[in-house]
């Protein structure tokens, strides 16, 4: 199994437009929102490339936003992994 890891940036939200599509994928097993992280577990991933598309609301306005983070790993080895990090469109 895997886990796609994506916090969220401060003020957002996952919509639920967002949540329905990635569950419609017969690659996401379950999708969990924890606080402002959102993990996305898949079934399994092969070198086929895939493309992950969250869609996210703005809820409260903050000044001077910092990037958020994207880690995926293998829940299995959790040390097979990779992060990134991401900015708002806006900023």
């Amino acid at each position: 199994m895997v886990i796609i890891e994506v916090s969220l940036l401060s003020g957002f939200i996952m919509t639920s437009r967002s949540r329905a599509l990635l569950e419609n994928r017969t690659i996401v097993k379950k999708i969990e929102v924890k606080a402002n992280v959102v993990y996305i577990y898949l079934e399994k991933l092969n070198d086929e490339s895939q493309t992950f598309i969250l869609q996210l609301e703005q809820v409260i306005q903050v000044k001077n936003l910092k990037p958020a983070s994207i880690k995926i790993y293998d829940y299995y080895q959790p040390e097979e992994r990779a992060l990134a990090e991401y900015r708002a469109v806006c900023s």
